[in-house]
């Protein structure tokens, strides 16, 4: 069953809102929809960075997208999303801060917006007329073991709880799980390419290894969900991984190599389905479904039968060491060229 579809009618006939839309998701994403959808009725970014939403409208000016507004404001102000979301039908929420180490020194911070900001988002939707939220959340909300992750996995439980009281309103809140993303800001790859023109390349560990989605790939299952899901679900992609060392081969083979052992709050392996997800896990296809247990809006029996879907095995989990599918050395240069640097060449 193909699963993985373009924005249809329903988005375009919409008035989408992205919080944190001036990142490297909510770019990709606006350019996405307005791409699919010239006559989309509005597309609202939302974020609190006046200089990357100035710098974004002269990338998209008015005079050719009348429908796409600036929002000056920031998730932890829950009347300034009320005021943002009038109107509004639908919501992508990718504002996050993200820094596993800047998470630990400065714990507060990160629970104020990934934490509070969510509960917000949520309150503010269920005043308004919103339908249909999407949350993105991130690898490392699994067995969390660093600050970041452990606030995304409560983000997480926030927002499909929130099905649960949503009383009589026609309102879905889903989340999308998936991992590193290829070229966004303070990944890997762009790192490597940066050190690579220095000769020198420095490894956490070789053999560490991460889930990895392209930009295309996570902005076309956020457009799936936003059409698809059922609500209380977190969806996970079926992507592949890669060991960070064989991502130091593709881009230096001729660099050397500083090796200085795994971060504070770092994995060797990254999960994205715990085996105490298993119970609740069905495989919908490209996507995997993870349902809340106990009592909530969805249960597993009545996603299976709207979904068609199969459960997974007992025991089942997913992660990027154990992964089936393995990204090559030359899998990787030809995903840089094609995402990243259509000129890239090995240093």
């Amino acid at each position: 069953m193909d699963m993985r579809v373009s924005p249809h009618q329903d988005i375009c006939d919409q008035s989408i809102l992205i919080t944190g839309g001036t990142g490297s998701f909510g770019r990709a994403f606006v350019r996405a929809v307005l791409d699919h959808c010239p006559k989309v009725k509005r597309l609202v970014v939302f974020s609190r960075d006046e200089l990357k939403q100035y710098e974004m409208a002269q990338e998209f000016p008015e005079s050719k997208y009348p429908a796409l507004r600036f929002f000056i404001g920031d998730v932890r102000d829950q009347k300034r999303l009320s005021r943002a979301l009038e109107g509004i039908d639908t919501v992508v929420h990718a504002a996050a801060l993200k820094q596993v180490p800047a998470a630990e020194y400065n714990p507060f911070e990160f629970i104020q917006t990934n934490i509070l900001g969510a509960q917000n988002l949520i309150e503010a939707c269920m005043d308004t007329q919103v339908k249909r939220v999407v949350a993105l959340s991130t690898d490392k909300a699994a067995a969390p073991i660093n600050l970041y992750g452990a606030t995304k996995l409560c983000s997480d439980k926030l927002f499909i709880a929130a099905n649960n009281f949503r009383g009589a309103r026609d309102l879905r809140f889903s989340v999308v799980r998936y991992g590193n993303v290829m070229g966004s800001r303070g990944s890997v790859i762009p790192l490597f390419l940066q050190q690579a023109r220095q000769g020198s390349l420095t490894l956490t560990d070789p053999d560490m290894t991460r889930f990895n989605i392209s930009l295309a790939d996570g902005v076309e299952m956020v457009m799936w969900t936003l059409q698809n899901g059922l609500g209380s679900e977190i969806l996970v992609p079926k992507i592949p991984s890669y060991r960070v060392g064989d991502v130091a081969k593709a881009i230096g083979p001729n660099c050397s190599v500083n090796i200085v052992g795994s971060r504070p709050g770092e994995k060797i392996h990254e999960e994205m389905i715990t085996s105490a997800d298993s119970a609740t896990t069905l495989d919908l296809g490209p996507y995997f479904a993870i349902l809340p247990s106990g009592r909530s809006a969805m249960n597993v029996h009545r996603y299976r039968e709207l979904r068609k879907s199969d459960p997974v095995a007992p025991g089942f989990s997913y992660d990027s060491g154990s992964n089936h599918d393995f990204l090559s050395v030359e899998g990787i240069r030809h995903l840089i060229r094609a995402h990243i640097d259509p000129e890239f060449e090995p240093a």
